[in-house]
């Protein structure tokens, strides 16, 4: 469960990532109340095995039996920080109602991460990022770290630049001629590249300073926007 919306005196409407079905809206009526059977196994950010009907305007959940609820997130300040910043992502970028295992096996396996995550608050973002770029990898948006996006050469280590309208990074003489595109260093590159090959491994192995995270973090924002704002906000 990603989202939730307090809905007249006692309900709530939940928004709900499915291994089956997707992306889904489900009613859960009286749920606010202490005497519902339902409290118990449904809640932002709870892993639960759920039944539904369909009724005449939404959704209503029947049975929520709970798996996980991720507590060490929700003791945690900063992890449940990352957690709603994820949510907030996922629900921002993944349209529909299409069934997608995949996606769903990225967003159980990052809350199972952040959940027993004991590394350091630097080393836990991590973890935010390597799900927001395998999310957009995913999703068809994984930019090009390898070649110049423009003219296809091997990129070398000169001043490079990231143009996410492109299609990614861009070299310094394609760079001249359009002028458009944030420069980022070689290190952010190879950071990005593990990043999008899903070795969480490696990655967990990195000692970052901590100019390569705030680096990180402004290229990230960068492309963030763009995708939110050119391909996503196009086709709404």
């Amino acid at each position: 469960m990603i989202k939730k919306k307090d809905l007249g005196e006692a309900d709530q409407l939940f928004t709900i990532y499915t291994k089956d079905f997707g992306k889904l809206e489900i009613l859960g009526k009286a749920i606010r109340k202490i005497t519902s059977k339902l409290r118990s196994g449904a809640d932002i950010f709870y892993l639960s095995d759920i039944e539904f009907i369909q009724g005449k305007t939404h959704k209503t959940l029947t049975d929520a039996v709970l798996i996980e609820k991720f507590e060490n997130v929700r003791k945690d300040l900063g992890k449940l920080k990352i957690t709603y910043k994820i949510a907030d992502i996922f629900n921002g970028l993944v349209k529909g109602q299409e069934k997608d295992e995949t996606l769903w096996n990225l967003l159980k396996e990052t809350f199972q991460r952040l959940n027993t995550c004991s590394l350091s608050t630097v080393n836990c973002s991590l973890i935010y990022y390597y799900f927001l770029w395998n999310l957009v990898s995913l999703l068809g948006y994984a930019p090009d770290f390898y070649n110049c996006a423009i003219c296809q050469k091997r990129l070398i280590p000169e001043n490079l630049y990231f143009n996410p309208k492109e299609g990614g990074v861009i070299c310094s003489l394609c760079f001249k001629k359009i002028k458009r595109g944030k420069k980022i260093d070689l290190d952010t590159i190879k950071i990005l590249r593990i990043l999008l090959k899903g070795d969480w491994q490696t990655l967990k192995r990195l000692k970052i300073a901590p100019d390569d995270l705030q680096e990180l973090k402004i290229i990230s924002n960068y492309f963030l926007f763009y995708i939110k704002k050119e391909v996503i906000g196009a086709c709404e």
